[in-house]
């Protein structure tokens, strides 16, 4: 059984796919940081084909020859801002899974998490499903790839509650990508969801609603368990 802190292959950016002409880590990190922010705001204001890089280094505070030491085109930029998303997945996801031994509650801790970082990167979230297409193919393929990593966090607390008797057997990979769109769709229907549920409430009232569909009678015995411990400490 893989075990939610597994090890994620590396980082997109630094694979190769998108090529830096300096070598000071620390400064690709804060740069690429600068020109990401300023790319996500206008790529989702004007879209990416309508912005240039000039408008992504103006609005960076950087020169746009500058940016061509940590971007060599502006597909580059969107693939970076793309993995900043996927980045966040991966980096919160085993921070709040690890706390946990019991599968069931990794995997609310993981879709928690999964929902924090979509609620924090709303912008660069419906980026994603917007542009994703705009990228060359072996870029499209690296994203791609980096998702079905990120989804095997959430597998693998399935695959565990299934084996420990929680949850009825299902398909793991689908009811991954449930728990996935539904974390999504806080920042793709944001416009509406903000004015009537705040984003704990989404997230305890969806998770709920999967579980719920999902548990045995073992499960749903430690599910109460969990929601009281949950209620006493709120």
């Amino acid at each position: 059984m893989r075990r939610a802190n597994q090890n994620i292959s590396g980082n997109v950016a630094d694979s190769g796919f998108v090529k830096s002409q300096t070598e000071d880590a620390e400064l690709i990190r804060l740069r690429r940081g600068q020109i990401v922010q300023a790319a996500v705001k206008l790529f989702s204001e004007r879209g990416f084909y309508r912005t240039t890089v000039q408008q992504v280094a103006e609005k960076a505070h950087i020169s746009a020859g500058l940016i061509y030491h940590y971007a060599r085109t502006k597909e580059d930029i969107l693939l970076l801002a793309l993995v900043s998303v996927l980045e966040g997945y991966k980096n919160e996801l085993p921070n709040a899974m690890g706390q946990f031994e019991d599968p069931l509650e990794r995997l609310h801790a993981g879709v928690r998490a999964y929902c924090g970082v979509v609620d924090h990167r709303r912008e660069a979230t419906v980026l994603a499903y917007r542009s994703t297409k705009s990228l060359p193919g072996r870029q499209r393929e690296a994203i791609k790839q980096l998702e079905v990593e990120t989804n095997r966090l959430i597998e693998a607390c399935l695959e565990e509650c299934i084996a420990v008797g929680y949850f009825r057997d299902v398909n793991v990979q689908l009811t991954a990508y449930h728990f996935v769109t539904f974390a999504h769709t806080w920042a793709l229907k944001y416009w509406r969801l903000a004015s009537i549920t705040t984003l704990d409430d989404y997230f305890r009232e969806g998770f709920d609603f999967f579980v719920r569909g999902l548990v045995t009678p073992k499960g749903w015995r430690r599910y109460l368990k969990l929601a009281d411990a949950a209620s006493a400490a709120a």
